[in-house]
Order: C-alpha cells, then structure tokens, then sequence
C-alpha cells in the first residue's frame, strides 16, 4: 500500500492545469512529497518521457531510487536517472542534474521523444536551472508548443516565475507537516563568536534536551571544513556522527541516508540536506545560520566561495525537516531578533556567480533573445565573453567558433575545456584536479605535488607528510579516465604549461622583493604564503587563488618556464615602447619591453622615445605632483578666472585635458623639470591673441601711475589691489579702474608703510587725507604734503636735507 502524502491533494488540480494549459508552477512545502510522487502521478497523462531536474546528483539518485521503489521496479525500468558519469535510463520517467538538460537541449532543440519537464526545487535558483528554464521556454514557444512544463518549489515567490511562463496557473499544497517548535538563543552571539564551536555546543545542547524524545539530529553547516572540524567537537556526545555533503563518496552518502540502528544518530550537513533528499526520522534540526556561495568578481576574473548568513526562505526550508515524520524541535543559532536582518531569499546565482559558462551556452544556441527570471548582469556577461574570445571560442563578432562547439560539449568550465582539447589526453587528470576541490590539505601551493598524488597515491603518501583525501583523489583519477576517451593526443606539455592554457589571465611574474608577490597578466596583484618553495620561481601560473580584490593569496599553482610560455603565447606577446612617469623614482622612464598582458618579459631602455609619448608621460607626472604656479603666472590665472567667457582655470580643469600644456612639456623629463615649469605662456596660449586682448581690456595685468610706472595689480585678493606710495597719486582725480572694476588702492607712506584704504581716491583726497596729512607731516616733514593733492604733481623724491 502506498502511503498518503500532503501533495496528493494537490495533484488533481495540477493534472487539470496542465492539461488545460500545459505548464503551472507547483509550490508545496519541505516534506509534501513533490519530488517523488509528482512525476509518478502524471505519466498515465503524458506522451512521452517525463524529464525531472535535480539541482545535485545526490538528490537526483535518491529520488530515482525513490519511484522505482514506489513502484516496485529496479533502477532503469520505467524509472531512472543521469548524473555526470553515471546513468541508469528510464523509458518513462528520467531524473537528471540540471547541466544535462542544457546538454540535451542544445543537441536536439525539439527535446525529441520528452513529454514534459519538471524543474524541482527551482527556489535555489542555480544558474544551470535558470538557464535551462530559459531554453525550454524558448524551446516551446518555437518549436514544442505541446510540450508540458512544471516548475515545483516549497519557498518560491510563485508570481515571476508565472509570468515568465505566460501566466501560468499555480498551484498550491498546503501540505499536512507537523507542528515544529522553534528554539533561539537568549542574545546574539558576540563578536569574533566562531561558527564551529557554537554549532557543537548548541547541536550538544539539542541532543541532551531531546534525549527522551529520541529521532535523528539534522544539523545544517556551510561545508565540509565545518562539518568535518564539529564531528571532532562532538567526539564525547553519546550518538553516532555522520556527515552528509556533495563531494562524499557514493556509500557515505547512502550510509547518512539509512535508516538509523539502535544509537541515536545527528547527521550534519551541507545545504545538499535543505531540499528532496529524504533523511530517515528527523525530529531535531540545529540551524547554524551559515550559507556556502560562490561569489564572482568580474573584474579580477576570480571566483571565491563566501560564507554568509543564511536567508530566511532557507531557514524555514531548514526548520521544516524538522516537522515531517512527527512534532519536532528546531534549534537556530541566532537570537530572534536579528532574523529581521536576514534576507528574504537567497540571491539568484546567476547574479553572483562566474558566466563563463552560460556565455558560451548561449554563443552555442545562437542570436536569441532568451526570457530569462532574473537577466544575466551586462557587466559580467561582457566579461565572461571577452575571456571566450581569449580562449578562441568567439570569433570578433562574438560567434561561437568550431573551437568554441568542441568546448562547450565537454562537461568543464570553458577554461578547462580549451586546456584539455589543445593539450589532449595528457591534460585529462590535471583538467580534473583543477575541477575538483584540493585533494590535499596544508600542503604548499605546487601543481605538482597535487598532480603526484593522482597519478601515484602510494607513492606520493610514501615521500610527502602532507595528507591526501582518498576520496577526493579516486574521483579525481576516475574524472581522468572518463576525460581522456573525450579528446585525442596532443603533443607533450609540462603541466604548468597545460594550466596556462586555461588561464591566461593568471600568469603571474615575480615582483622585485624579499616576498613572493606576483603581478599577474590580468592585471592584478598575487602572493604567496612566506616561505613557499613556489615564491623562488620567476614566472607561475596561479590556477586557484582566494579571490581577495587587493591582492589574492596563490593557493594552488605551478612555476614556468619562459621558453614553454613564449612558445604557448608567441601570438599574444607584443613588443611595446613603454614611455611613462615613474612615481618611485620621479622621472620619466622610456623602455623597450615584450608583455604578455601586464607581465613583462623583457625590458630595456629606449634610446630616442616619440617626444610626444614623453610629453604625455609628464604630464602624468604633472598631475602626480600638481601644477607649478610662480607668482607671475598665478596672477595671470586670477585675472582670467575674473572674465566672463575665458576658459575655467581651475586645477581640476586644467589637468583634465593635457592640451594645452602638451607642447610645453616635450623637454621636460624629471620632477625638478616639471616644478621648475612656467605656466604663463601656455596660458596665454589657453586663451590666445583674442583672448588676451579682451583680457587687457576687462583685467589689466598693472595699473599705469602718473609717474609712468608699471604697478602689479593683485588678483588674488577679494578686489583687485595695487599698493603705491601716496605722493606718487597726486593729481589723480579718477579713481583707478581695472576693467569696470575699481581697484581698491592701499595708500603707503614714505617709508612704505600702509596709511589708508580707499577704493575712492577723489573722495580721499577731500576728505581722510586731511587727517592723514596732519599724522604724516610731523612723521616726513621732508615729503610734500600739499594742502589739495587733487592739484599737485606726483613725485617720489623727498626735499633735499636742510631745506
């Protein structure tokens, strides 16, 4: 008999909406039994086989299990599964991983021979479901319109996903879970709190107080470090510790999957347990809070995995496990008040994750405007595609090549895909090393030790103290075996060769130095750890680095040999004349040098640069140091910055273009030349013959005393000012002028001596100079101090002694 489950109630109204419709988006919660009753339930009503997708493997082996076990067959009757590597076929039912479908879809277009396609737990929006998605709806509106399609999620916001289908129906299942109580810690952690001894001491605290009640402990943690590092901490908990992740081996993963024995079990997990897999007697969850991501930066081209908080469509994901078998206990590690801080759903990984992939999937399937859920962000799409370039798979106008085809039918990353097919079969281990996590731990950053420990387990264990994971290595060498019936020969390459061929872009050539810092072709900055044997080698190839944007820590790579990389790269190697400003040593350096991105392998000096190319570098010297302003040519700038319609003078204009001072600048090669520049006649120039004129005329550089001197007029005050002494004014009965502006006159005795202000000199003269004159003579009886000196002659001298 078969049991009853929450979902049966809703599948008479998803049988009805996608017959009326032929699509519907199922949302049922954790536990309802979609993944395994679903697809069961509608093959009497679909022509053709029905196509499930699972986001991992593991999960897509389990529910294959599952049906075949509900109906009574063995594995590869009606129902069956994919997964990469292995295959039992189903002639009715076939579960696979998502990446199969993008395969199968991309070979046959019309998905020949399926009837319908169910994309399961698409809440954890992978970039290969999205994906997918988008080409079976683009499958179906040209070329399948009978073809069914069934989007199922326990935490989706239905509504997008509906209208991405063109309004289709959507279904509910309220499900029959049972009640689940929710335990929160009193107060937050506090800061620096680490995740691994707080996930022990409150998965402990869970087992100790649920003890009587019994059923297995679900514990969720972000990966296999934490998983791995908490079972060493729960060493003395009385209850058998099994970890459950993806990369485990298959009879590891079954054993976390069976049925518990007599000792109480605590299982703990990665996010692999949050979805369709079926964990025998739950009736405990402890929520670390933690999620694992992959995180792209487009920039650097580097991916690294970030550890955050989970969202709170995951946390309830998790906590209903603990409802589904019985009353349950979820214990969360976090207080409840912070829950208000966590995000609603956990981002699309199409929106943080590297695009490689996709960009070359979607060269392969042609100009075509695919619907996708959330659009691939521009930026990083653009990225992506200028690296397919690099590698060969898109010609100039972006079209998939011949190359490009071979790539995206092997089932790697593009990188490692025109690595393997370039070097043939003898990259096949290193192209699954370098798909795989690091086999060892705590061992130096060389290629070649990795490369050791596959190709000679016992070997490598008998001349290294490091570690090797047997697991991890075995699947490894058997990803090797598969990888090499894929490609011919190539001719011999050394391995940090071959791995140069898939990443171009991390190069790297030793920085001048006691440490082991690289400057990468890319452009970015690499280090290794102090002490690295790898740090003494001139040129490496950097094939896992953390992903720091300052400068990213070398985890994994080889050195190399010029002679290897000359030969590999003799196509993108350019001979340039490098003339630029050297901030280190203040001066303009001109070079011959052979690059290969930003390394550079050769460099020497350049004997008769281009003048203009040596201009241009100081004027990036000039903007490193700022602009020299002398006296004269700081006074010419203030009178042009007080006409109307004159250029702007500012610094920041002034160096946002080099035109002007271009010219100026073809002699000028150190920093003492640049400081000792004079910026008046480039100005002049600024401004030009019309220019200068109107600026005469509206800004006079001086103002003409009766004595036929020439006195500077200050510009940098808040009026224009001149300073002259007060008998050299006599007879002047207008007021100065600069332009329409008066200038404000400081008035100075004999002995050079400010006496008075005015910017009235007429209206002094008849009214303060009375009082200055009183002051004054006794102070310079020698100098004239006429009665009306509106009507005296100007003078300079003093009366001779004794007069």
């Amino acid at each position: 008999m078969i049991q009853a489950l929450p979902i049966d109630d809703a599948i008479p109204d998803l049988r009805a909406a996608l017959a009326a419709h032929g699509r519907a988006v199922l949302v049922a919660p954790p536990g309802a039994g979609k993944t395994t009753r679903v697809p069961l339930a509608l093959m009497d009503m679909i022509p053709g086989r029905i196509l499930m997708l699972e986001p991992r493997r593991l999960a897509a082996r389990a529910a294959a299990e599952r049906m075949a076990a509900t109906l009574g067959e063995p594995l590869g009757a009606r129902v069956g599964y994919r997964i990469r590597g292995e295959a039992a076929p189903g002639t009715r039912i076939e579960v696979v991983t998502e990446g199969i479908l993008t395969r199968m879809i991309q070979s046959d277009p019309d998905l020949p021979g399926i009837g319908c396609v169910i994309f399961d737990e698409f809440h954890e929006r992978s970039l290969n479901a999205d994906l997918g998605l988008a080409l079976t709806c683009e499958a179906r509106a040209t070329l399948r319109p009978d073809l069914a399609l069934l989007v199922m999620s326990a935490t989706l916001d239905a509504a997008p996903v509906a209208a991405l289908l063109e309004d289709a129906p959507v279904v509910h299942s309220q499900g029959r879970a049972f009640p689940v109580e929710t335990r929160w810690l009193d107060r937050p952690l506090p800061p620096g709190a680490r995740l691994v001894p707080e996930a022990a001491r409150l998965i402990a605290r869970a087992e100790a107080e649920t003890r009587e009640s019994g059923g297995t402990i679900l514990a969720f943690l972000p990966g296999e470090g934490e998983i791995a590092r908490t079972a060493a901490l729960l060493d003395g908990v009385p209850a058998e510790v099994v970890p459950l992740f993806g990369a485990m081996d298959l009879a590891a993963q079954r054993a976390a999957l069976s049925p518990p024995g007599a000792r109480r079990r605590i299982v703990l997990a990665s996010a692999i347990a949050e979805t369709s897999l079926t964990i025998p007697a739950v009736r405990v969850v402890v929520d670390g809070g933690r999620a694992r991501r992959a995180r792209f930066d487009p920039a650097s081209g580097m991916s690294r995995l970030v550890t955050e908080r989970a969202s709170r469509a995951e946390a309830d994901q998790r906590r209903g496990r603990a409802g589904r078998v019985a009353p349950g206990i979820c214990y969360r590690l976090w207080a409840r008040a912070e829950e208000g801080a966590m995000p609603a759903f956990a981002p699309p990984e199409i929106t943080v994750a590297d695009l490689a992939g996709l960009a070359l999937e979607l060269a392969v399937w042609g100009p075509a405007d695919l619907a996708f859920l959330t659009p691939p962000p521009e930026g990083a799409l653009a990225e992506a595609r200028a690296l397919l370039a690099g590698l060969g798979a898109l010609d100039d106008g972006g079209r998939i090549t011949p190359h490009g085809r071979a790539m995206a039918a092997l089932p790697l990353h593009p990188r490692l895909a025109h690595m393997l097919l370039t070097a043939g079969r003898g990259a096949a281990d290193l192209a699954a090393l370098l798909a795989e996590r690091d086999p060892i731990r705590g061992a130096p950053a060389d290629l070649a030790l990795r490369l050791q420990a596959v190709a000679d387990p016992r070997g490598y264990a008998d001349r290294h103290p490091w570690p090797a994971d047997r697991a991890t290595i075995e699947r490894i060498r058997a990803e090797g075996r598969r990888l090499r019936r894929m490609v011919p020969d190539g001719p011999p390459m050394p391995p940090a060769a071959m791995a140069a061929l898939a990443y171009p872009d991390r190069i790297g050539l030793r920085r001048r130095g006691e440490a082991p810092r690289f400057v990468l072709s890319g452009g970015k900055g690499a280090a290794l750890a102090e002490g690295d044997p790898l740090g003494a080698a001139r040129l490496i190839v950097a094939t896992d680095l953390d992903g720091d944007l300052r400068e990213a820590r070398v985890r994994i790579g080889g050195a190399l040999d010029e002679g290897d990389l000359r030969a590999l790269f003799a196509g993108r190697i350019e001979t340039v004349e490098a003339v630029e400003w050297s901030r280190r040593e203040g001066r303009v350096l001109a070079r011959r040098q052979e690059r290969l991105g930003a390394v550079v392998l050769s460099d020497r000096a350049l004997d008769a640069p281009d003048p203009v190319a040596v201009a241009r570098a100081a004027w990036d010297g000039l903007r490193d140091l700022g602009l020299p302003w002398t006296a004269g040519a700081a006074r010419l700038r203030a009178r042009i910055a007080l006409v109307d319609g004159m250029p702007d003078v500012s610094d920041a204009a002034l160096l946002a273009d080099p035109g002007w001072l271009l010219p100026h600048l073809t002699g000028a090669r150190t920093a003492a030349d640049l400081k000792s520049l004079d910026l008046t006649e480039p100005l002049k120039a600024l401004i030009g013959w019309d220019g200068q004129r109107r600026l005469d005329e509206a800004a006079p550089a001086a103002f003409g005393a009766p004595l036929g001197r020439r006195i500077p007029i200050d510009y940098d005050a808040e009026t224009p000012t001149i300073e002259a002494r007060l008998q050299e004014l006599f007879g002047v009965t207008r007021h100065p002028m600069a332009g329409r502006r008066p200038l404000r006159i400081v008035l100075l005795s004999p002995g050079h001596k400010p006496i008075a202000v005015t910017t009235d000199l007429p209206g002094f003269w008849a009214g303060g100079y009375a009082e200055v004159r009183k002051d004054m003579r006794g102070r310079y009886p020698r100098h004239p101090w006429p009665e009306d000196p509106a009507a005296a002659d100007p003078t300079l001298r003093a009366k001779p002694r004794g007069t």
